[in-house]
């Protein structure tokens, strides 16, 4: 395999999961009685532009499907984060009733309805018929296709540059990054802004973060990688931000090369800091092999002796990262029976792979299990204080990422 940037060969692993079906590939009932696609999970980094990539087995048609199952709004911190991100970017650029806000993967309108809120026009791009149907629902203008080059294009001959354009978690999601950046750039105004979000692989590393691995995220990105494919496709980073979302994220901060805002003393600061930890050497990327394998050992350890202790364990959160820590540690029913979720779209259906009921909260309520793991992590504060009533009966909240934690 080439690197999906500067096609240089990949030699060097960074971790292998073994295989796993797509992790937001929710299975029906009648789909029990039919064989699951796996495809290997194995992610690779290029010892040229350091881009860290998954080696290419799915394409998007095959992962970001119509039944597609992942709706942004069923997180009440997330939307918290959206309304704030909305209020500071029209703040700082100044958006009003003759800007245009576009959005790239808008999921379901989660971002774009504070947009719409404030009289500011905007309209999403979303390639999934699910969630392009709630954000319609929501009033918002939906584009549904994936972005690129040729979509870039079609906008602009219609009159549709934007002043901001938000990319938040798509950016690792596609296979073609030359080609989505290059179309971010032709979309923008002349003095436009385009922000991605995304998780830091500094964070991946350092906390074993590696259940964020799975086939819909093509890329895990450091800004030394980013800067790098932004400038070789048109666009300049002037600033960046250290965010708390997905366990430690990027806010990134694009213009066109030929804009002329000046460049943050943090972007320096920051891509320095990745240079003295050895994003750019080999060597940081060994060893994460291992610690993945302990966090694995640790979880199933722990799930094992649950079980014959005869004690009770429930899964909260359907979560794609979840899938992967659970397909990798080759968990099934027989030591998790169900997982509760939120969203009516997973309810009912069955997770990949393992193969566990997604049920409703009410389970939990009725059934008092003694521990229940919570597989986003990185939603742990907003759902241990949810599930607080488990205390009535003695309940425990538990984590696997970074380490196996029992609250």
């Amino acid at each position: 395999m080439k690197c999906r940037h500067c096609h240089a060969p990949l030699t060097l692993s960074f971790v292998d999961l073994g295989s796993a079906p797509p992790s937001n590939a929710y299975l029906t009932e009648a789909a029990l009685k039919k064989p699951e696609t796996w495809y290997p999970l194995r992610v690779l980094v290029c010892s040229d532009c350091r881009l860290v990539q998954t080696e290419d087995y799915a394409g998007a048609s095959e992962i970001f499907t119509d039944s597609y199952a992942y709706f942004s709004s069923y997180s009440r911190s997330w939307l918290e984060h959206a309304e704030k991100y909305v209020s500071a970017m029209t703040e700082r650029f100044g958006l009003n009733e003759k800007s245009l806000v576009v959005e790239l993967a808008a999921n379901d309108g989660y971002l774009l309805q504070y947009v719409k809120a404030r009289g500011i026009p905007c309209i999403g791009v979303e390639p999934t018929a699910s969630t392009a149907k709630a954000a319609r629902d929501k009033g918002i203008e939906i584009i549904e296709n994936f972005f690129g080059v040729q979509l870039a294009d079609e906008m602009v001959s219609l009159g549709q540059q934007a002043n901001l354009m938000a990319a938040n978690n798509v950016l690792a999601h596609v296979p073609d990054i030359n080609d989505f950046v290059s179309g971010v750039g032709l979309l923008l105004k002349e003095d436009g802004v385009a922000t991605f979000e995304f998780p830091h692989l500094l964070n991946l590393v350092a906390n074993n973060q590696f259940d964020t691995i799975y086939h819909e995220h093509y890329s895990y990105l450091s800004l030394s990688a980013v800067s790098r494919i932004f400038e070789r496709n048109g666009l300049s980073v002037f600033d960046v931000e250290e965010i708390p979302t997905h366990g430690g994220s990027l806010r990134v901060f694009a213009q066109r090369i030929s804009s002329t805002r000046p460049r943050s003393a943090a972007v320096g600061k920051l891509l320095d800091r990745e240079k003295s930890v050895g994003v750019l050497t080999d060597a940081y990327y060994a060893g994460f092999q291992s610690r993945t394998d302990r966090v694995k050992n640790d979880f199933l350890r722990f799930l094992v002796d649950a079980k014959r202790e005869g004690k009770k364990v429930a899964g909260y959160g359907a979560a794609a990262k979840g899938n992967t820590l659970m397909n990798y540690a080759g968990v099934r029913p027989d030591l998790m029976p169900y997982v509760v979720d939120k969203s009516p779209a997973k309810q009912g259906k069955f997770l990949p792979g393992t193969r566990i009921p997604v049920v409703s909260e009410a389970r939990i309520r009725n059934e008092h299990p003694d521990f229940v793991v919570v597989l986003p992590w990185n939603l742990w504060d907003e759902v241990t204080s949810d599930l607080s009533y488990m205390r009535d009966w003695g309940g425990r909240c538990v984590r696997a990422v970074p380490e196996l934690q029992v609250g």
